[in-house]
């Protein structure tokens, strides 16, 4: 994600024409949603509160969340690294108070970034028995042992809405894939512990 270049900069200045701190406080905030630059209320509340027109609040409310992100996205938690972002002349007391929001919205946006990543389905719960095939139309897959394994796993919430669905997954082993699958848990296990031990 690139740092802003100096149109979006000027389109920061627009800021200057908030009468409260807390309306740039709340335009901040509202402007952090990825689905933000696309909100029509949203361009129309600018709209109102700065006196700007239609284009200004694309364009400021776009500067907004490309700021924001990019410092969520890189990680900068000190005010230094993020008033180190803004060009030479741009407003000080605007760049301090930009500087001041971001830091206090930082861990908020940094956990709603996380939350709506997609993700591989998580397991839930896990069954397993072992059965012997009593009956086959071939003798040599009589009295074969054979593990059926039930998973649960639940779908990422990005992906199925706000309905979390679970599925279960049955899955038939021999014995040789039981002994694949157990080696390579054991090597996983193996590998976690030796990260964790770091």
């Amino acid at each position: 994600m690139a740092v802003l270049n100096e149109e979006q900069f000027a389109a920061l200045q627009i800021l200057l024409k908030a009468s409260k701190k807390d309306e740039v406080r709340h335009l901040c905030q509202e402007c952090f949603l990825s689905s933000a630059s696309a909100s029509e209320k949203l361009i129309e509340g600018t709209c109102s509160t700065l006196s700007v027109t239609s284009n200004e609040a694309k364009q400021l409310i776009c500067s907004l969340h490309n700021l924001s992100r990019h410092v969520v996205h890189r990680g900068l938690t000190s005010p230094e690294e993020i008033l180190s972002l803004f060009p030479e002349g741009f407003h000080q007391n605007l760049k301090n108070l930009l500087t001041k929001i971001i830091l206090e919205n930082l861990s908020a946006w940094r956990n709603e970034v996380q939350a709506s990543q997609i993700s591989l389905p998580h397991l839930i719960d896990m069954d397993w028995r072992v059965d012997i095939k009593t009956s086959s139309d071939s003798v040599s897959r009589m009295v074969v042992p054979t593990c059926l394994l039930q998973l649960k796993i639940q779908e990422d919430a990005a992906l199925c809405g706000k309905d979390l669905s679970t599925t279960a997954l049955t899955i038939e082993l021999n014995k040789q894939t039981v002994d694949t699958m157990l080696d390579g848990l054991g090597r996983i296990r193996d590998q976690l512990s030796a990260v964790a031990n770091k």
